[in-house]
C-alpha cells in the first residue's frame, strides 16, 4: 500500500469484512451500536483522527444496523479476529449476549476495550473507558442544591430511563440525590429513598416524548414542582414542553446529563439549567492510545485509581455558575459539544 491510498484508508476508517492488516500496520476495531446516533458519529470521528496521528494504524469500523442489534456486532468481531486485529473497542448492543464473541477475541490475544457501556459483567473486557456517571450526576446535584435557595423546600421529580435500571441509569440518578444532599437508602436501586422531597420517578426513554409524557404524570402527582432531573437532554426538552404547556417553566430548574449540542443550546437558551458533558471522541480516541501501547509494549490498560474504569472526564455546563463548583459556559461548550 502506498503512502497515499495508506493515509486514505486511516483516515475513512475503511469498515473491511476481510483480509488481513498489513504486517506494518496495527490493526484496530471500533464497533459501535449503531453509525447514526451522534454520540457514536464523534466517537468514529475521534478514532480516526486518532488512528491518523498515529500513522501506522489502520481503522476498520462497523456498527449495528439499530440499537440492540448483537448479531452484527458478533460479526464485526469475528471479521476483527480473522483479520489479525491487536485490539478492539466497542459500544456493546448487548453487554452480555455479546460476552462470548469478545473472550473469543481475547483468547487469540486482542485486547477488547469497552467504551461508554460495560459488558456483563465488566471483566469480560480488559478495560472500559467511560464517563463517571454517578459523577456527572453528582455535579448537577450539587448546582441545583447551591441555586435552590432553601433546598428544604424543593420539590423534586426525577425522569429515569427505563424500568430495567441500567447502570448508567442508576448511577447518574443516585449521582444526583447525593449531589442534592439526599440520604441514598441502596444506591444500586432507583426511587426507594424516602425524602419527601422527591415528587417521584418516572421512565422517559431516553427521549423528548417520553420526557413530556414522564413530567405530565408528575406534574399531576404534585403540581408544585420546582426540580427536574432528567437522564438525558432529549428527555430534559420533552420536560420543558410540557412545564411550557401549564405555564410552569418559570417555577421549575431542569438539570441533565449529556453534553450533545442541541442540549448545550438548550442550556444557552434557558431550557436547561445545567447540564455534565461527557466526551465521546476522547473515550474513543483515548481507546486507539491503549490499543497502540498494547501492540508495541504488551502493557494493556488500567482502570482510573478508585474507580474500576478508566474515566474519561465530564465537565459541568451552566451559564449561570455558582461558587465551588467548577463549570463552563454554552459558549465554550459548543465547541466541544457533539451532535
Amino acid at each position: 500500500m502506498n503512502a497515499a491510498l495508506k493515509t486514505l484508508t486511516v483516515a475513512l476508517g475503511l469498515s473491511v469484512a476481510s483480509g488481513a492488516a498489513l504486517a506494518d500496520d496495527i490493526l484496530v476495531g471500533l464497533i459501535t451500536k449503531t453509525n447514526t446516533n451522534p454520540f457514536f458519529v464523534k466517537m468514529k470521528e475521534g478514532a480516526e483522527a486518532q488512528a491518523a496521528q498515529h500513522g501506522n494504524v489502520e481503522l476498520r469500523s462497523f456498527a449495528g444496523r439499530f440499537d440492540g442489534d448483537n448479531d452484527s456486532q458478533v460479526q464485526a468481531i469475528e471479521n476483527l479476529i480473522s483479520a489479525g486485529a491487536k485490539g478492539i473497542l466497542i459500544t456493546p448492543n448487548d453487554s452480555e449476549a455479546i460476552v462470548p464473541a469478545v473472550q473469543q477475541a481475547r483468547d487469540a490475544g486482542i485486547v477488547v476495550i469497552a467504551l461508554d457501556t460495560p459488558l456483563s459483567p465488566a471483566t469480560s473486557a480488559d478495560a472500559t473507558f467511560a464517563t463517571d456517571n454517578f459523577k456527572a450526576g453528582e455535579l448537577i446535584g450539587q448546582w441545583a442544591r447551591a441555586k435552590a435557595g432553601n433546598p428544604d423546600d424543593a420539590k423534586i421529580a426525577l425522569l429515569d430511563l427505563n424500568s430495567s435500571e441500567i447502570s448508567v441509569d442508576v448511577a447518574r440518578n443516585q449521582g444526583f440525590l447525593q449531589g442534592f444532599g439526599i440520604d441514598l437508602n441502596d444506591p444500586q436501586d432507583i426511587g426507594d429513598e424516602d425524602d419527601d422531597r422527591i415528587v417521584g420517578n418516572d421512565v422517559t426513554q431516553g427521549s423528548e416524548e417520553g420526557g413530556r409524557r414522564a413530567m405530565e404524570n408528575l406534574m399531576q402527582r404534585d403540581p408544585s414542582v420546582n426540580l427536574v432531573y432528567t437522564i438525558n437532554e432529549p428527555a430534559a426538552a420533552g420536560a420543558y414542553e410540557a412545564l411550557k404547556a401549564v405555564g410552569l417553566t418559570d417555577q421549575v430548574n431542569i438539570v441533565s446529563v449529556d453534553g450533545g449540542c442541541p442540549g448545550v443550546e438548550n442550556v444557552a437558551a434557558g431550557v436547561i439549567g445545567a447540564t455534565s458533558m461527557q466526551f465521546p471522541l476522547k473515550m474513543a480516541s483515548l481507546g486507539v492510545d491503549a490499543i497502540v501501547t498494547y501492540a508495541e509494549t504488551g502493557v494493556k490498560p488500567g482502570a482510573t485509581p478508585g474507580l474500576d474504569f478508566f474515566n474519561t472526564g465530564v465537565t459541568l455546563v451552566t451559564d449561570q455558575p455558582v461558587d465551588g463548583i467548577d463549570s463552563i459556559s454554552s459558549a465554550e461548550a459548543l465547541d466541544q459539544c457533539w451532535g
